[in-house]
């Protein structure tokens, strides 16, 4: 590497040098072959590492899911969870407290839902505290919350309703306040739900009972199902790449070192593993993954529930140290939640969720490397299993490799791509994503496509949250239409969706889209490669998401 860097730097002097006695068309062609070919070569030859660094990590993820699957290594059969009942002698008392978190910012499309939803779950009453943590800066949306849990309480419900002065922290912020009140004292654990998640009945009957009878166990994760995954195309897309993120890497993730990024909500932690991480902190955008990350550094073990499933209402084990705890993730309890139905709104969930953890692993580096007490093999996956491979080399390579190397070596024929680096690894890569979806295998091509446009701010995201730049803490509350699709008389909530045609335009997709255009024509008419036949297809994604043609646009009142 020292030594091609060495030459490079010794023929651009060279050419510097000579530039005053040759000709344009002389000086393109030494900079081409010289600068250009090498430069291109060396760029495809760190494309297909990556690209190799994310089949195996994911090959790898899928054998332990599939071992999971076929040995029923499910957390039901692993841990202690007998359903909990009510004692002759003590009641009620047998069961722990439980404190219902409901963090929300002018959701007033789902309050109802998810306070109810909260409401209706089955647990002594005398045993559980609802708390809603409205941030709402609508004084009708604040109202309208605050006399919902108003009538609940009048319905028997052990309901607050709390706000506070500002929103520093945002919703890690809120629920680090939510912590302090005095009657959180008494809790034992937490369920947390956002505004846009419905748990079922039963949710802490099938939850709760993992960290009773095991007390090595900080966290119960359930899966999320998603009440508007069938809406549009963008949210068929959105539920492959989401499937595979619950079925493969969190149950794989759960099986083989009981740890995995926490999902922020539809889980019930153990207050105590919270407060010997060191509590909620507010300096990502990623509050979940943090904590989750310092609590599996501290020795708790996580479970994954994949049978356990919260319905979501809007726009889806080894020993650590000497002390070794618990966290679980379970497979088949379910909360209901909702999918991002427009562009707009996903575009800003995704810059969150890739750039946070990329922040998080810039400022966490180091600690995790220098952690006493933790396994080398745990600060090693952490830092390359869970950061590196699935959060930033993944992002950058399906950008970098194929939206911009191989286009671009359309124009030189001296780089030469491997078969199996174009062909058989994206292939595996692709298919093994689908599996997790049966049901829109069908659909494969159309997700490849989507990923590839949203790898472009995925990428960018990542890039502002290692360099720490820009957006890097910017928090966008999701957008949810709740039943707004459903009601044609809730005008009000329409108008806020109403897209004007300035607002259709990405330029940014605009532009790539153009780029990709370009190389595809210039493949099709000078070359025999065939690269156009993906290049015009990726070129073509591009551009109906640049002009806005995806996703659910709701019309305005005539």
């Amino acid at each position: 590497m020292e030594k091609v860097v060495s030459q490079l730097y010794q023929v651009l002097l060279l050419s510097w040098a000579a530039l005053p006695e040759l000709p344009l068309g002389e000086l393109w062609r030494q900079f081409r072959a010289w600068v250009a070919v090498p430069l291109l070569r060396l760029a495809v030859f760190i494309c297909l590492v990556m690209s190799m660094m994310v089949l195996v990590e994911k090959v790898s993820m899928g054998l332990i899911t599939l071992y999971a699957k076929v040995f029923r290594r499910r957390p039901a059969r692993i841990y202690k969870c007998d359903p909990l009942t009510e004692d002759e002698e003590m009641g009620s008392l047998a069961f722990p407290m439980v404190l219902v978190q409901i963090p929300m910012y002018n959701e007033k499309e789902v309050y109802q839902l998810s306070i109810g939803a909260a409401c209706n779950m089955v647990w002594p009453s005398d045993r559980i505290i609802i708390q809603v943590l409205d941030d709402s800066t609508d004084p009708l949306i604040k109202e309208l919350v605050k006399k919902e849990c108003e009538m609940w309480s009048e319905r028997g419900k052990n309901i607050r309703y709390e706000r506070r002065q500002n929103r520093n922290g945002y919703k890690a912020g809120a629920l680090k306040v939510g912590m302090r009140y005095s009657y959180v004292e008494s809790c034992e654990y937490i369920a947390m739900f956002d505004a846009d998640f419905q748990p079922a009945p039963d949710f802490l009957q099938r939850t709760v009972p993992f960290l009773v009878h095991n007390p090595k166990i900080a966290l119960v994760q359930s899966r999320w199902k998603f009440v508007n995954a069938s809406e549009c195309l963008m949210t068929r897309m959105q539920e492959m790449s989401m499937n595979f993120h619950f079925k493969v890497e969190q149950e794989s993730g759960s099986t083989a070192r009981a740890f995995f990024g926490y999902n922020g909500t539809a889980g019930v932690w153990r207050i105590r593993a919270i407060h010997e991480a060191g509590g909620w902190q507010d300096r990502t955008t990623v509050e979940d993954m943090d904590l989750a990350v310092r609590a599996g550094l501290a020795g708790w073990k996580f479970v994954y529930l994949g049978d356990v499933k919260v319905i979501l209402l809007t726009v889806l084990f080894s020993s650590v140290g000497a002390c070794s705890q618990l966290l679980l993730v379970f497979p088949a309890v379910q909360v209901n939640s909702e999918l991002p139905s427009t562009f707009k709104a996903y575009r800003y969930q995704q810059h969150r969720w890739s750039c946070g953890p990329a922040n998080l692993f810039r400022k966490m580096f180091l600690k995790v490397l220098m952690a006493e007490g933790v396994a080398m093999s745990m600060k090693f996956y952490v830092i390359y299993n869970f950061f590196v491979a699935r959060r930033i080399v993944s992002h950058f390579v399906t950008f970098s490799f194929y939206c911009v190397v191989i286009p671009l070596s359309v124009f030189f024929p001296e780089v030469i791509i491997p078969k199996w680096g174009l062909m058989y690894v994206p292939t595996a890569i692709t298919l093994i994503n689908a599996v997790a979806t049966p049901s829109s295998v069908h659909l494969v091509i159309f997700w490849v496509l989507f990923e590839n446009v949203m790898s472009l701010h995925r990428c960018k995201a990542v890039l502002i949250g290692l360099l720490e730049t820009g957006r890097v803490n910017e928090w966008i509350v999701t957008e949810k239409l709740g039943d707004t699709l459903k009601t044609k008389s809730n005008t009000s909530a329409t108008k806020r969706f109403r897209f004007k045609i300035k607002e259709r335009f990405n330029l940014l997709e605009i532009m790539v889209g153009i780029y990709l255009l370009v190389c595809a024509c210039y493949d099709y008419v000078y070359r025999d490669d065939l690269y156009c036949i993906f290049i015009f297809p990726q070129s073509l994604a591009f551009m109906i998401m640049g002009f806005g043609y995806i996703g659910t646009i709701i019309p305005g009142d005539k």
